[in-house]
């Protein structure tokens, strides 16, 4: 079997177990990564920006590394390596948890749940608050739990898969402006963001198709997309948000307050405050996107495999002269 038939498949078939089984429930490897860089962390910190980029180094060389030495396991590995790292199910799984409770009037109880969504503050937040942070949310990591993993599969397989895990989950855990991680965690961000341009903007294309799916208007999703998208922060997460606020046809954005400060975030789109409705809207547009990146990840992959073959067939067809 050829290596982009074992890499396509592979990634097909992980992707159907992530939507049949969910996340691992126990002996998680992406929580055991994190564990291990905590404790790599107590090691290589200090408040500079070497010190953070030797523990990126370190941290994602190793899984890297792994990568490249199990990547001869074939499809079986392919798989499993692509149900680990993704994580599509299990969001909108919350997403629509946190539609219930919040439908329900049980503010405590999906309070409870939003930190499994995001790293803000659930107890300053009231439902409209739950509703803004579970939106952006799941636009953000509809991009980062299932796009980035589907097109880093696709172009490297195992070793794209496990890499791209590893530098997300960093990000997610030292990533940040504030006073322990501005320097120390510079360079878990910038390569992050590197590694999301590519999936970021494909989620934003497929946000753009399927507005209409959720009785939005791609145009709206597109405008909002150039015109608020480079205000976020962040070069990746703003594409996809800004695509679906404006796919809700809703307001995203304002005063965020995580456990490490406050942030006002700049606005996003041009319609109302989001509700519930509108959270059950953007599970469904995340769903859509996901399927979306796996047919046209796997169209990709198939675009390489017949170039390559045609190639070779070339040159092996080709005369010979010396």
């Amino acid at each position: 079997m050829r290596k982009g038939t074992v890499i396509a498949g592979g990634v097909l078939l992980g992707f159907a177990m992530d939507r049949v089984f969910g996340d691992p429930r126990r002996w998680h490897p992406v929580a055991g990564f994190g564990r291990a860089a905590m404790a790599l962390e107590s090691v290589t910190y200090a408040d500079r920006r070497s010190a953070g980029v030797l523990h990126e180094a370190i941290a994602v060389g190793a899984v890297l590394g792994l990568g490249y030495a199990s990547r001869r396991g074939g499809l079986p590995v392919t798989a499993l390596a692509t149900w680990t790292v993704l994580g599509g199910r299990s969001l909108t799984r919350t997403g629509t948890a946190m539609a219930d409770h919040l439908e329900a009037g049980d503010l405590a109880a999906a309070r409870a749940l939003l930190p499994s969504l995001c790293g803000r503050d659930p107890e300053s937040l009231d439902a409209d608050g739950l509703a803004r942070a579970a939106i952006e949310s799941l636009a953000e990591n509809t991009s980062d739990a299932t796009v980035g993993p589907l097109v880093w599969g696709a172009l490297a397989g195992v070793p794209g898969l496990l890499g791209y895990r590893a530098i997300n989950t960093l990000d997610a855990m030292i990533g940040y402006r504030n006073d322990r991680y501005l320097r120390f965690g510079w360079a878990a961000a910038r390569v992050d963001d590197v590694a999301n341009l590519i999936p970021a903007r494909l989620t934003g294309l497929l946000t753009v198709a399927v507005a209409g799916s959720v009785g939005g208007r791609p145009r709206d999703a597109l405008r909002a997309w150039r015109r608020d998208a480079s205000k976020h922060p962040s070069p990746n997460a703003g594409v996809a948000e800004a695509a679906m606020a404006g796919a809700l046809g809703v307001r995203l954005g304002g005063r965020t307050e995580y456990r490490h400060g406050t942030e006002l975030r700049p606005t996003l789109g041009t319609g109302p405050t989001p509700g519930v409705p509108d959270l059950r809207r953007a599970v469904r547009v995340s769903k859509a996107v996901q399927y979306g990146a796996l047919l046209a990840t796997a169209i990709a992959r198939s675009a390489v495999i017949t170039r390559t073959c045609r190639c070779a067939q070339l040159v092996v067809a080709a005369p010979v002269s010396w």
